[in-house]
């Protein structure tokens, strides 16, 4: 197992994406602290993970509030012994579809570059005076293809995830001699009830049905294939791994073949 024994927190860790990545690190013996903000399907997973052998742990937090992710990054290092070695940061939320930049109200642009990018932000500040400490680390944050390109009607997303980059990157030169590598997982579309509401509600702008939506993502896709979550776990898994050992600081895209 490549992560046995060390200890990591995920953030947004129950939902889509989310739990894949979870299933995925348990798989490989990591110790989880599993976080989110509501309590129910963390504390869901964190049991099933346990009667199947694993070690996890669950608290209800909002990644956007500095003093309970400080409680976050604290009740890890007393429950496993004063070591953190991963940090991924899934939290996130997607905001206005298909709705061009006029149209966007201040409150919902604000909301998703908070939860992006202060969702983001705050974990990796916190876990950072361990990781230092340990002069060891792996800090993995998912980011999107929207921000690798302009992405049409989507401009609150689009924002928070060229953030992520950016982010990723500066972060990457300041823990770099201190042994902590970050890095920035790029998914494409991916197969979640979060691509179902996003595909239905394109289609309700367009005038389409779902799955026209649907296979408009498909054909744009070089694989003719739409990620999973699965697919996005195994690259965080490597992110997290030995295996990505002198990799800090880059976009590892997931997508199909979206981008290129």
């Amino acid at each position: 197992m490549q992560l046995e024994g060390q200890v990591a927190i995920i953030t947004g860790a129950a939902k889509g994406m989310g739990g894949a990545i979870t299933r995925a690190l348990a798989a490989e013996g990591a110790n989880l602290f599993l976080a989110a903000r509501q309590i129910e399907p963390i504390e869901e997973l964190a049991n099933q993970l346990r009667e199947a052998g694993h070690s996890a742990q669950a608290l209800s937090i909002d990644v956007t509030d500095e003093t309970q992710v400080k409680s976050l990054v604290q009740t890890t290092l007393d429950v496993y012994g004063g070591r953190i070695d991963i940090l991924v940061n899934v939290a996130g939320i997607t905001g206005p579809i298909e709705t061009p930049v006029w149209e966007i109200e201040y409150d919902d642009y604000m909301a998703v570059i908070t939860a992006n990018i202060l969702g983001t932000f705050l974990p990796i500040k916190h876990v950072m005076p361990t990781m230092i400490e340990q002069r060891s680390g792996r800090i993995v944050n998912i980011g999107g293809t929207s921000g690798l390109r302009g992405y049409r009607y989507r401009t609150a997303y689009s924002s928070s995830k060229w953030a992520i980059r950016g982010l990723t990157r500066t972060i990457a030169i300041e823990a770099g001699p201190y042994g902590i590598a970050v890095n920035n997982v790029v998914p494409g579309i991916v197969e979640t009830p979060r691509m179902n509401r996003l595909c239905e509600e394109k289609a309700r702008k367009r005038g389409w049905t779902p799955d026209e939506v649907y296979d408009e993502y498909v054909e744009e896709t070089s694989l003719r294939s739409i990620t999973t979550p699965e697919d996005i776990a195994n690259a965080v898994v490597f992110a997290a791994s030995e295996r990505s050992r002198n990799m800090t600081g880059q976009d590892i895209i997931v997508d199909g073949g979206w981008m290129i």
